[in-house]
């Protein structure tokens, strides 16, 4: 089996297959929605970027529900949520448009920010590590010997 083939069946492969098709998805989606396409075009492209996107995080979640309340949990909630609402504002062209352009806001903050951003537990109010989610191995690096208070989940 060849490395390409070897890098498609481990989780990091996979992620990077999830994360593709959904940018794609919603690529597809926004632009869909800028040009006004009929609604039945763009739902293949609206089911898919809301399959792909709780695909994303379910395997996020590592299996814990930690992922919930951390920064980054629940910007993703903040963007399912959004993103269920277009369908009942099919009829209102710059409000829906409005909606998808806060989703693709909310993800570029939320994927750009410092692992201690995205990490930040509400409601232990400290950062919380997942061993091994994005940014994890900096996270624990910028956390060695500065904060006695970040745990593990």
């Amino acid at each position: 089996m060849g490395d390409f083939s070897r890098a498609l069946l481990n989780a990091r492969g996979w992620n990077i297959a999830l994360r593709t098709a959904h940018l794609a998805a919603m690529g597809v989606l926004l632009g869909g929605h800028a040009f006004n396409v009929p609604r039945e075009e763009l739902l293949p492209c609206f089911w898919m970027t809301i399959g792909t996107g709780v695909a994303l995080g379910a395997s996020e979640t590592g299996g814990s529900l930690v992922w919930f309340h951390q920064v980054r949990g629940l910007m993703t909630l903040a963007k399912l949520g959004l993103l269920c609402a277009v369908p009942f504002l099919w009829e209102q062209w710059t409000a829906r448009l409005a909606v998808l352009m806060a989703v693709v806001i909310i993800a570029s903050v939320g994927s750009h920010m410092t692992a201690q951003f995205r990490y930040y537990s509400v409601i232990y109010r400290r950062v919380i590590r997942c061993h091994g989610g994005p940014g994890d191995a900096q996270l624990a690096a910028d956390l060695k010997g500065k904060d006695e208070n970040a745990w593990d989940d």
